[in-house]
């Protein structure tokens, strides 16, 4: 894997490659500040930062997750480089598929993306680079005139530093206070831009779908059911959610009542 991003406005180019047993990250850069930097995004967005010892040790024998985690120990959310990336990109697929969101995003980068000399890498936008952009310009890209206000609107208050992506709890607090930034939003912007383990997209059509699966309820789950099949899991919410997206398949073999199992609070059960 190959990702050019930068620090401050110094370029980085980042690689990831498989060893034995291992992998490997190297980044170049005009400094070292900047190289380690470009490593510590790497080994983010591959997840290698990540410890999931006590998690796979609660979980391995878990009814629901044990078999995922005993067959694929090795899962991992996705993740975004950078939290302003996640954020954005979470926009562009708001209730629409995910192949015309990519889309949406190859333009993003293409027009307002940061480009190398040799013009062969580009950086996704930053905020200051959207907060400059007039609504019809999103909206040329296809995205949605509501959505493409929103972006600008949450672009222009990080770049104006009212946001901080890097404080999580009062940036979700001033998130929600923007049009069409909705619980779903903040949770793909905390699971795979800040790292939040704890926070899953409950809204996620994938999930709205097999959680009702599961839990036997004869219909799509809402996003508070989503959330209460997935409190037992807490502090890893957003982990467990991974691991039962990776593992549906096998997971929707079994009857789905035996997988609800203790999963649901009385009052769920009952709607089911």
């Amino acid at each position: 894997m190959v990702r050019w991003v930068h620090f401050r406005d110094q370029p980085v180019i980042t690689r990831a490659w498989p060893g034995p047993g291992v992998i490997r990250v190297a980044a170049d850069a005009p400094t070292r500040e900047a190289a380690l930097y470009g490593i510590e995004r790497m080994a983010f967005l591959c997840g290698l930062d990540q410890d999931l010892s006590e998690f796979h040790d609660r979980f391995r024998r878990d009814p629901l997750l044990g078999r995922v985690i005993r067959r694929w120990p090795m899962i991992r959310p996705e993740r975004k480089a950078e939290p302003f990336e996640a954020l954005a990109f979470a926009i562009t697929e708001q209730l629409i598929e995910g192949g015309r969101a990519y889309e949406i995003q190859r333009r993003l980068i293409w027009r307002w993306g940061r480009r190398s000399d040799c013009r062969r890498w580009r950086d996704a936008p930053t905020a200051d680079a959207i907060a400059g952009v007039a609504p019809a310009e999103l909206s040329a890209c296809d995205l949605a005139p509501k959505r493409a206000l929103a972006m600008i609107k949450v672009a222009r208050e990080i770049a104006a530093g009212r946001i901080d992506l890097d404080e999580h709890e009062p940036a979700w607090q001033r998130l929600r206070a923007i049009r069409e930034i909705g619980s779903w939003t903040v949770e793909k912007l905390a699971l795979e831009g800040q790292g939040r383990d704890d926070m899953i997209p409950a809204g996620d059509l994938a999930y709205v779908k097999i959680v009702g699966r599961l839990a036997g309820l004869g219909r799509r789950a809402t996003e508070d059911e989503v959330r209460e099949f997935f409190e037992p899991y807490a502090p890893f919410q957003g982990l467990a959610g991974t691991y039962v997206i990776a593992g549906r398949r096998a997971l929707l073999r079994d009857t789905p009542p035996r997988w609800a199992a203790g999963r649901m609070p009385p009052a769920v059960g009952r709607a089911a």
